[in-house]
């Protein structure tokens, strides 16, 4: 770290996270923005979540019990392409012209036009989102992708994928999340916020994905996880029957990671957190984790001799009325990044 950035003092707004001064080149970890939420089913919003997050990323503090020395993390910031929220903005118009008729129970065959050139656009910006995670994999940067909704995270994801298929390596997923999301083609979008995990279990390079917090699921999803072998869901209700009958958090983060394989991407929907923490997420839902809960499970992680290699943070979605989402944005990214840094 510069002797100049002082972690104690008043943060400098240089267009980086938390003012770090840090080039993608000089990294150990980069911070990869993706401004979408064209498929978002209910609330939209999640796509200001980066301008928002890095605007209340400046308001830390950079003490952190996971790490010594916190504010000397290498993070970078990954400049964006602007022409991105313009798409979002354009594709998010149709999605929603979609996503009301369907809700109107009218024949959304006459929208197919619509919904074809949604899933042809949104197939080409994922793989300019995979692209880009790919130059940095290959360098030897971890990837943090700041969403945006879920969709986001099939490109870095597929990355990493592609790349440790190359080098004959697995890795699991951990996946935080109030909704199980793997419908197939929700409503027509293929690259659908609800696919994304559908996409992850596809993938030959994820040995297994393992799902905490959910409890807002489809019949057919549960049937999902109940058949296939890579899936193992730790329903919210079940955490909490667990806890009532005296049975610690300790305990069941255990349980939890015994199912992971020694290398571990960690996806975190911000709706997985007990909405208190998150109100103006798109598709908020009664219960879920505390964020002591959230960090004491990858404490877990790291104790059993696993590692983190990877990470998404998504479904912020800024508020007009409040800050407060963005703050708790802002400060999970930042212990996120700690997590992600070697030890």
């Amino acid at each position: 770290m510069p002797e100049a950035f002082d972690p104690s003092g008043v943060a400098v707004r240089n267009g980086n996270f938390f003012g770090f001064p840090y080039t993608p080149e000089e990294a150990e970890i980069v911070i990869l923005s993706l401004p979408w939420d064209v498929t978002t089913s209910y609330k939209d919003g999640a796509s200001q979540a980066p301008a928002a997050v890095l605007d209340a990323s400046y308001q830390l503090d950079f003490f952190s019990p996971y790490r010594d020395e916190a504010w000397k993390t290498k993070i970078a910031t990954l400049p964006f392409d602007p022409s991105w929220k313009e798409a979002n903005i354009s594709l998010r118009r149709d999605a929603k012209a979609v996503i009301d008729a369907l809700e109107k129970g009218e024949n959304a065959g006459t929208l197919k036009a619509k919904l074809d050139k949604i899933n042809a656009e949104s197939a080409k910006l994922h793989s300019e989102f995979e692209s880009i995670a790919n130059k940095w994999l290959a360098q030897g940067k971890k990837v943090l992708t700041l969403g945006g909704d879920h969709s986001v995270s099939f490109g870095p994801i597929h990355a990493l994928a592609k790349l440790r298929q190359s080098l004959g390596q697995k890795f699991s997923v951990l996946h935080i999340d109030a909704h199980a999301d793997l419908r197939v083609a929700y409503e027509g979008f293929e690259h659908s916020h609800a696919s994304i995990m559908h996409h992850v279990a596809l993938m030959d390079a994820v040995d297994s994905l393992v799902q905490v917090g959910l409890r807002d699921v489809s019949p057919e999803e549960h049937s999902v996880i109940e058949m296939n072998p890579k899936l193992t869901a730790h329903f919210d209700w079940n955490l909490r029957r667990q806890s009532a009958k005296g049975t610690s958090w300790q305990e069941q983060c255990k349980k939890i990671v015994s199912k992971l394989g020694k290398e571990v991407y960690l996806s975190v929907d911000i709706d997985g957190l007990d909405p208190k923490y998150c109100p103006s997420t798109g598709t908020p839902v009664p219960g879920g984790l505390e964020t002591w809960e959230l960090f004491t499970l990858l404490e877990e992680v790291e104790a059993s001799g696993r590692t983190f290699i990877g990470a998404d943070l998504v479904e912020v979605a800024p508020s007009k009325d409040s800050e407060w989402d963005a703050n708790v944005g802002a400060r999970i990214l930042f212990q996120l990044c700690q997590f992600l840094r070697q030890r």
